[in-house]
């Protein structure tokens, strides 16, 4: 939420201070109302008020210390702000344990007043939108709360996963490390009617052929030497649920050899069994590599490409979805508390300036980490020590920071493309619609 967006409600019988604390609120651009008691003040506080209060102490009916308690109890988050008499120590005191957000001693300068204020509506705005950001992350249900993201490759990628969930057809899924490969894995087993089967993953990397062929197809017992007892392997266990097998482009040639059959037969034998059975999996595989390159070059075989290939999810890199950078954080620090039993620290203005500027090299799993160690209050190597820094009064909203980067990114696309919408639009991966849209929205031309 935008300062702009604010406003200041200031409770004060005395009519000359009163209009003394609105027009300065004015002169330095902050929307104010003053009202004279705390019962006035009581219609128009709600919770979730976007704004800050200030309050005298001493008030006709029901004083400010009152009137602050009665506030925290509607919403504990509300900054307030208690003026009061010059010498009253012991009710400052009583203010700030009661959750005054600050007091301001009488006499004091109009300067000295909105420096506070300030202070206290930056503070509210970005509580109002973290706010905002938890409320939207509750409603989300389904693939919304699963895949995070408004982007439109996240759009994307949502619509293509439920349009193929409940189809018993094979999935590859390629991206980046990090992009959340397991996650549409899940995401496409929990969507389906295989949702109450098992979900069982395996990653091909760095396993031995012999420990491998065993994971996947089972063993009986005596198969080998250590062999003690039949074993079930991942697709045997996997039957009629989902198979999910990451860094597919590591897995030895035999193994591919072997899995091809069960993807086109979908039957199996156990290492040391000549008893054949049928099995009813859906294979998701992961790799991070391109499969048809490797093929051409001999490093991966092409009948097994070709056989996965008829459904491929591409999950776009973060630095290719900057726009959704908040609402991730958000989403990781939400999480992140829960895990570690610690409160929500927010995030400062600054902190979101430079992840939005990061070019997350480890994708979202690298913004999971950063917002681990933003609850727990640890630097970071995308923060450095600044991770409990506060933003300058002159920073930008989350929204602001956002509708710049679109900008400057359809800007430089329509630059490119010697402003032709069309051309602009397939290279951005939107509608043309969606595109002239926001080139009015922008002002570009």
């Amino acid at each position: 939420m935008k300062l702009s967006d604010l406003s200041v409600l200031i409770v004060e019988d005395d009519p000359h201070l009163q209009l003394g604390c609105v027009q300065a609120m004015q002169l330095a651009g902050i929307a104010a109302r003053a009202v004279a008691s705390a019962e006035e003040a009581h219609g128009l506080i709600a919770p979730g008020f976007a704004g800050v209060v200030v309050t005298d102490m001493l008030l006709p009916g029901q004083d400010g210390l009152a009137l602050i308690r009665w506030c925290r109890q509607r919403d504990a988050d509300l900054p307030l702000i208690m003026i009061t008499g010059h010498g009253d120590v012991g009710l400052a005191v009583e203010a700030m344990r009661s959750g005054a957000y600050d007091f301001i001693p009488k006499p004091f300068s109009p300067d000295a007043l909105v420096e506070v204020v300030r202070r206290a509506l930056e503070k509210r705005a970005l509580t109002l939108e973290v706010a905002s950001l938890r409320k939207s992350l509750a409603s989300r249900a389904g693939l919304e709360g699963q895949l995070i993201g408004s982007s439109p490759q996240m759009q994307r990628v949502r619509h293509l996963i439920g349009e193929v969930a409940d189809s018993p057809v094979d999935v590859l899924v390629h991206g980046e490390t990090g992009t959340g490969k397991e996650v549409v894995a899940q995401a496409l087993h929990t969507h389906s009617t295989r949702r109450s089967n098992p979900f069982v993953a395996l990653n091909c990397g760095g396993m031995p052929d012999a420990l491998l062929d065993s994971e996947l197809f089972g063993h009986e017992s005596g198969a080998f030497t250590g062999a003690q007892k039949r074993r079930i392997g991942k697709i045997e266990h996997a039957h009629q649920g989902t198979l999910f097998l990451d860094e597919l482009e590591s897995m030895p040639t035999g193994m591919q050899i072997k899995l091809l059959r069960v993807l086109q037969e979908r039957s199996l034998e156990r290492l040391g069994s000549n008893e054949s059975m049928q099995v009813d999996v859906r294979v998701v595989a992961a790799t991070k590599e391109n499969l048809l390159q490797r093929a051409k070059e001999g490093g991966f075989r092409s009948d097994l490409y070709y056989r996965l290939n008829v459904v491929t999810i591409e999950l776009p890199a973060l630095r290719e979805r900057r726009e959704d950078i908040p609402l991730l954080t958000e989403h990781f620090m939400l999480l992140a508390a829960s895990r570690y039993g610690r409160p929500h620290p927010g995030i400062a203005q600054d902190q979101l300036r430079q992840l939005m500027a990061h070019d997350w090299p480890g994708n979202v799993r690298e913004l999971r980490n950063v917002a681990d160690c933003l609850v727990l209050g640890i630097p970071s190597g995308v923060l450095g020590a600044h991770a409990g820094a506060q933003a300058d009064a002159a920073a930008p909203s989350l929204t602001e920071m956002v509708d710049a980067y679109e900008r400057d990114l359809i800007a430089a696309e329509l630059g490119r493309s010697q402003g032709n919408v069309s051309h602009s639009a397939r290279a951005l991966r939107i509608p043309k619609t969606t595109l002239a849209d926001k080139v009015r929205k922008y002002g570009l031309s």
